[in-house]
């Protein structure tokens, strides 16, 4: 959960310098750097809310 709360923070500020400088030569890098943390974000975010659930409701049984 901490790497997801990280990621949380330094991906849409990453995303926003890139958009702020979209003249400058490392405008692509830094936005698809900024994406990367995006979506690494999202991953965890549901990796720690699944683990979450799993810990206070316990496996689910699928054999009748």
């Amino acid at each position: 959960m901490s790497l997801f709360l990280l990621c949380c923070f330094i991906g849409p500020v990453v995303v926003h310098q890139a958009f702020k400088n979209q003249g400058h030569p490392l405008y692509v890098p830094v936005l698809i750097l900024g994406v990367i943390f995006l979506m690494t974000a999202i991953y965890y975010g549901f990796t720690g809310i699944k683990t979450l659930v799993n810990a206070l409701l316990g496996e689910r049984k699928t054999k009748l």
